[in-house]
């Protein structure tokens, strides 16, 4: 934290040794968009670049929303970087092009173009670094955007004072020197320094989230307690060791239990399940940033979703963002985005009759029929167990795969249904519904194996023989 009776460059230069963000002999790239923040940036690594050995490269990039006021910052990050003596990289984008393209929020979009043009342009100068204007305020900022949106322990951690990235298929160290410093004192800087800084007439909007909490939110909290902004960096700096911890557990863990395997994730499920909660939630995050590449959209219920089906039946599956699916196999957790390759049910080839009673063998499963008067509670805990009226149903059933066009009434529904929309309705992905085995009786479908049975064979007060179906992998 800040020590008074340093001036802002020494602070600065401290954090970065303290840190590490820099090596000597590095090419920077600093991004600067006008503002006191980046500007301050910008002068302050200007003086320290001859004690830490480095040389600068300026790049501005013009997301075209702001009409004038854009195109005028522009043109003075320019005349900035000609007065100082550092070569600048110019660029404009349709920030809201992308936005519709992508399907994105403005902010969202603004800031992908904004990190793929930095890529690009370290890339193009040589630069590996890419130092940001990101100040504690931002900081505070963005831990209470995690907060808000769920996102966990990891959330709290905030931003980071260096990380790498991969951007653009370019790999890019990411620095932020002034981590430490509050906002207040980066404008003070730029007028001690004659910096005549920009102001971006958008950071008064507050349709973006993150001005809410800034003239909003964290000004109401203080009310509360004035040394909030404190309160929560301490927490964050507490959330940054137990990740720290996690990391370096998960580090003994990972190949026992994580098998990577092209486009997916093959978890083992004995010792993955043995791992204490905590580690098995980062071991998921963990996983998922390595399919994905990032955690964003990546919610802390999310990973509640995948521990609330650990313990279920194999089968049981769960839909992520970005097309990610969770799936519960015999012995295995499996993450990916390959739906076919994830799916927990054996290819089904033509139509083959179930022995009744007695056990049989149909495309690696093991169908188990037998009478009763009544249906037993484990129906409720295993969705590849069913109960029949035996009478309704008939004792001629077969085994298949669905046939296009066909129809059959889910319990609880008053008329039949095509089974394909049933299909669909449950979310069931495209690659995995030729799968689901199906019982028949003369061709009419009387159980959706996993998901539902067909309502005019339920078992009713009047039902004299119950026949128990039980399906298992093999």
């Amino acid at each position: 934290m800040a020590v008074k009776n340093l001036s802002i460059e020494q602070r600065v230069s401290g954090f970065i040794l303290e840190n590490r963000l820099l090596s000597r002999g590095d090419c920077v790239l600093i991004a600067v968009s006008g503002g006191a923040d980046s500007v301050c940036l910008l002068y302050i690594m200007l003086q320290l670049k001859e004690k830490l050995d480095i040389s600068l490269h300026v790049a501005h990039l013009d997301h075209q929303l702001r009409g004038e006021e854009s195109e005028s910052d522009a043109v003075y990050v320019s005349q900035l970087a000609r007065t100082f003596d550092i070569p600048v990289t110019l660029s404009r984008a349709d920030v809201n092009s992308y936005r519709k393209q992508h399907r994105l929020s403005l902010e969202e979009a603004a800031r992908e173009v904004r990190y793929n043009f930095l890529a690009q342009t370290a890339a193009a100068v040589g630069a590996k670094t890419i130092a940001i204007g990101h100040t504690l305020d931002d900081q505070v900022e963005t831990i209470m955007l995690h907060i808000i949106r769920g996102s966990g322990i990891a959330g709290l951690v905030g931003l980071k004072a260096k990380s790498k990235r991969l951007l653009n298929g370019h790999q890019v160290n990411i620095i932020r020197p002034l981590l430490e410093i509050r906002r207040a004192e980066t404008l003070q800087y730029c007028l001690e320094n004659n910096l005549a800084a920009r102001d971006d007439s958008t950071n008064l909007l507050l349709a973006p989230l993150r001005n809410r909490i800034r003239h909003r939110l964290l000004p109401e909290l203080q009310k509360y307690n004035s040394g909030f902004v404190e309160s929560l960096l301490r927490t964050s700096a507490i959330a940054a060791d137990e990740i720290s911890f996690l990391d370096a557990e998960l580090e003994k863990v990972w190949e026992s239990v994580v098998k990577e395997q092209n486009d997916s994730v093959i978890l083992d499920k004995d010792k993955f399940d043995a791992l204490p909660s905590a580690l098995q939630r980062h071991l998921l995050r963990a996983a998922i940033k390595n399919l994905l590449g990032t955690l964003k959209d990546i919610e802390e219920r999310h990973i509640e979703e995948i521990m609330g089906v650990l313990a279920k039946q194999a089968g049981k599956y769960i839909n992520l963002p970005y097309g990610l699916i969770f799936a519960v196999e015999y012995g295995k957790y499996l993450l990916g985005s390959d739906t076919k390759a994830l799916c927990p049910y054996p290819e089904i080839i033509g139509e083959f009759e179930i022995k009744i009673p007695g056990v049989t063998a149909i495309f690696g499963w093991s169908v188990e029929t037998s009478f009763s008067e009544q249906v037993m509670a484990d129906q409720n805990d295993n969705h590849f167990i069913a109960y029949l009226d035996a009478d309704k149903c008939g004792t001629n059933l077969t085994l298949r795969s669905r046939i296009e066009g066909e129809h059959f009434q889910p319990l609880g529904f008053g008329t039949p249904k095509r089974l394909n929309r049933f299909m669909i309705d449950l979310k069931i992905p495209q690659a995995w519904r030729e799968r689901v085995p199906l019982v028949c009786c003369d061709g009419q479908v009387v159980w959706v194996v996993g998901y539902r049975i067909d309502e005019r064979c339920k078992v009713t007060a009047d039902t004299i023989s119950v026949l128990k179906l039980e399906f298992r992998r093999v």
